[in-house]
């Protein structure tokens, strides 16, 4: 994702390149960034020095790891800047200090960065507030082997949005890994499953089931453009935005 930044951003025309972050110890430190990214060089190196970024950037846009995530937060609310986050897997202490750094910062934070996945959210609150709990609702995701959490954070971000629409807790509704002889399906239970194997960019399909009937809606990434990009608008938009934790329902008026 990072390589992917700086391309993008290289080639953006209206959002200029501050710096690159890595994490100490990296073989990527010193190295020229847009060397890094596959191109010419741009006359910026890989740093480990996130303080002294943050000091020359407007914003920060995370792909990281939830531990350096915090970090980063805690320097955005010091410099009352933007931090995009596209990191996923927080425990609950580390959401709320995201969201007591937001008291002085500008974030933005998704479990998912594509304009698509989140215009599905939408529709999966619609059809989950319509539809009320006497239909099922399976959420299955798939990624490449490598992917650490699950389910994955547009998994729980499209949970979160059909929880909305019923008007309940997630947490309280969650099924996660069913297996053996267990109880029948709880009414109202937001079920999950997670598909691990070779280099899936990310496939997400909700399953809303009824008597028989059937709504199926999904999203297939072929790209990791197009997180990207989604991080891009949403640094742009909340550049004269007050402090406070956004979503990309927010980015997108949804």
């Amino acid at each position: 994702m990072g390589r992917t930044l700086i391309r993008l951003i290289n080639d953006h025309g209206t959002l200029h390149l501050a710096g690159g972050l890595e994490a100490k110890g990296s073989a990527a430190l010193g190295q020229d960034l847009g060397v890094l990214a596959g191109g010419e060089k741009l006359g910026l190196s890989a740093s480990d020095d996130a303080l002294a970024l943050m000091a020359e950037a407007d914003g920060v846009i995370d792909f990281t790891t939830p531990a350096a995530t915090i970090e980063l937060a805690g320097l955005a609310a010091q410099a009352r800047s933007v931090h995009i986050i596209g990191t996923t897997g927080f425990d609950a202490a580390q959401e709320d200090a995201i969201t007591a750094a937001a008291r002085h910062a500008r974030i933005v934070k998704s479990g998912n960065m594509s304009l698509g996945v989140n215009v599905l959210a939408g529709l999966v609150k619609q059809a989950a507030a319509q539809l009320g709990d006497a239909w099922d609702i399976e959420i299955l995701d798939m990624h490449h082997r490598h992917k650490v959490d699950a389910p994955s954070g547009t998994a729980l971000l499209l949970g979160e949005a059909a929880a909305d629409g019923r008007g309940v807790e997630l947490n309280n509704m969650r099924e996660s890994g069913r297996g053996g002889l267990g109880a029948p399906r709880a009414t109202g239970a937001i079920g999950f499953a997670a598909l691990r194997g070779g280099s899936v960019v990310g496939d997400h399909e909700v399953i809303i089931a009824g008597e028989n009937e059937q709504i199926r809606l999904a999203h297939r990434a072929e790209d990791r453009d197009i997180f990207a990009r989604g991080a891009l608008k949403a640094a742009l938009w909340a550049h004269d935005k007050s402090q406070g934790l956004y979503t990309m329902q927010d980015v997108l008026g949804l």
